[in-house]
């Protein structure tokens, strides 16, 4: 299999939400995984980052921005998951707003726009109570999970001419 052509990579105009909040939250991470994706032998601490639901409603500007609903899930194992797992879903909102605060940009995938919480890190037994997708019904023994949702606005760098081609 090969990757998806030049061209059609030209023609999108805005990164996967996804890719700004790994290279936004990865390197302010060290030795936490933040990931899209859990692997079935999966380690803690983890940060998966999924794009929620925008039901009925859609904030973007199709030329340039996007507005998405972002769940950030937060596990740790115990000794000290349940707290631990409060203490990385503040990391991850201190690091999400700075970025915001700042216009930190990062090359090829776009800076924050906005950045609003709409629902403050929760515990969250298991995942019939998520708000994003499901991938194990129940979390494995000795693990805690938070959950947090942001509004958020991104914006990708122009990377081809206008107008185009």
């Amino acid at each position: 299999m090969t990757g998806l052509p030049d061209a059609v990579r030209a023609l999108a105009e805005l990164s996967p939400l996804e890719d700004l909040i790994l290279a936004i939250l990865q390197p302010r991470l060290t030795g936490v995984e933040v990931k899209t994706l859990i692997r079935a032998d999966q380690d803690f601490p983890l940060v998966l980052i999924r794009r929620g639901d925008n039901f009925g409603t859609w904030a973007g500007d199709m030329r340039f921005t996007d507005a998405a609903q972002l769940n950030v899930h937060c596990f740790c194992a115990d000794p000290d998951g349940d707290e631990d797992a409060a203490i990385l879903s503040e990391a991850v909102r201190v690091i999400l707003r700075d970025a915001w605060l700042t216009s930190l940009v990062i090359p090829g995938r776009g800076h924050l726009l906005h950045l609003e919480m709409q629902s403050a890190p929760r515990r969250a037994t298991d995942w019939a109570t998520a708000t994003g997708p499901v991938q194990y019904a129940d979390l494995p023994t000795g693990v805690h999970r938070y959950e947090t949702r942001f509004n958020v606005a991104i914006r990708k760098p122009r990377t081809r001419p206008y107008p185009p081609p």
